[in-house]
């Protein structure tokens, strides 16, 4: 009788690689939904914010109280390599614990039952036989770990270290050998992307990546998240709205558009270089562009929380989330005088409120217009209605569109369709099939 294991992945997508890697070094073992029923239990920690670090917390300490006696109970991910120390000291329910270097080795660690933590930050290859999760056409691909900047709010690199990119390589042999299993869409992350190679003296490695992927037959749909302004170029937009296989799909977190403000956040950046770039992604056809920001940041005061108000009214993006400020303690910011909750709070629902007015407006202008969708199931508003998502939107936060007529065509979940978008309901658009692809 096979042994279960049951792994719970928090946080970004990111540590959703990092989680594909323990279940591909965990084969053996059989997968359950049921933690009450599980022999090993793995939870991939978030250690981004306050936020994620209670639900961390949270997770574990519950998982704790309903496993099965004799079960192994692992903490892992960036949480734990963050507070190792206070963690081991203060956490005695947990069997084992490991940090962001030790994913390859996850299978030893719970043979041995022992807690380790490698001084190097882990960053899957193309050899390390991840089991791809939640999709049988989409992957995500990590490109590189760690960041060179000195964001003010940040404490990723006090735990990850410097910028650390793959060979062009083994991203291209990785993609090549996930496409022989059948995946044609992928998503690809790291920290800040648009650093890609630099490590490794390449001037603008996001487009040699590009040319790379674009080399590959059955790459038929690729997105690149988490660019950074003050290294995205020009000729990277041009050569992603160029691409037959690339998204015209722009995410870059701005934070901010106050020149002062970005000052604080040491964006290493101003207000004008943000502007051109985002205008000059506006400028590209049917262009989608994300973004994020933070409410309440040090030094953020009525001025400049409303001229970044009226600039995220006027441009209009496709969507954008705001994040609440949060003091980490290994940050610059932590020292600097802090807004009171009760401020940042008020912000972040303003901002709020401003996303979902973009975002219905970027729907309402879909209407009428040819998409290439892939269906991925069952809608869980209504069984006769289909889940679907436009290729050129990220997996999982930009929505989906809902099939309604399918033209009787046969309907196969993870193919693409040609489908016309033909009304919108409230907050959800409405959708009917043409053709296959």
């Amino acid at each position: 009788m096979s042994k279960k294991l049951h792994m719970v992945s928090l946080g970004c997508t990111k540590n959703l690689v990092d989680s594909e890697v323990m279940l591909g070094r965990l084969k053996e073992y059989e997968i359950t939904d049921d933690n009450t029923d599980a022999d090993v239990i793995i939870v991939n920690t978030c250690g981004f914010i306050d936020a994620a670090k209670e639900e961390s917390i949270n997770t574990v300490l519950n998982l704790h109280d309903e496993r099965k006696e004799n079960s192994i109970l692992v903490m892992s991910g960036c949480l734990t390599e963050r507070y190792k120390e206070e963690l081991q000291k203060d956490m005695p329910e947990i069997d084992i614990f490991t940090g962001v270097g030790d994913y390859e080795k996850i299978d030893q660690l719970i043979a041995s039952k022992q807690s380790t933590f490698s001084p190097e930050v882990y960053l899957a290859t193309e050899t390390s036989g991840r089991v791809i999760t939640g999709s049988n056409y989409h992957a995500y691909i990590k490109i590189a770990e760690g960041c060179n900047q000195q964001c003010s709010f940040c404490a990723i690199p006090s735990f990850k270290g410097k910028l650390h990119s793959r060979s062009l390589s083994s991203i291209v042999k990785e993609v090549e050998n996930l496409v022989t299993q059948g995946f044609y869409d992928f998503s690809f992350i790291s920290q800040d992307s648009s650093s890609y190679g630099r490590d490794m003296k390449m001037s603008d490695g996001l487009v040699a990546l590009i040319e790379g992927i674009e080399a590959i037959e059955g790459v038929h749909s690729a997105r690149i998240l988490y660019l950074y302004p003050s290294t995205t170029t020009f000729e990277l937009i041009d050569r992603i709205a160029d691409s037959k296989v690339f998204q015209t799909y722009y995410d870059m977190p701005i934070q901010h558009i106050d020149n002062p403000m970005l000052k604080i956040m040491k964006r290493g950046f101003g207000e004008r270089k943000t502007i051109e770039l985002l205008a000059h992604m506006k400028s590209k056809p049917n262009a989608f562009i994300r973004t994020s920001l933070i409410a309440g940041h040090p030094g953020e005061n009525e001025a400049s929380f409303e001229k970044l108000c009226d600039f995220m009214k006027a441009f209009e993006f496709d969507r954008f989330n705001t994040f609440h400020y949060s003091n980490e303690e290994t940050t610059s910011a932590y020292t600097l005088d802090q807004i009171s909750q009760e401020v940042i709070d008020e912000r972040a629902v303003l901002l709020g409120e401003i996303a979902e007015e973009c975002t219905q407006l970027s729907l309402e202008n879909m209407i009428g217009k040819t998409v290439t969708i892939v269906i991925d199931g069952e809608s869980d508003e209504h069984e006769y209605l289909l889940s679907a998502r436009p290729l050129q939107w990220a997996v999982d936060i930009d929505g989906e569109i809902l099939i309604n007529d399918t033209s009787d065509l046969p309907v196969e979940y993870g193919k693409r369709y040609e489908a016309k978008v033909t009304e919108l309901v409230g907050t959800q658009l409405l959708a009917t099939l043409i053709e296959s692809v």
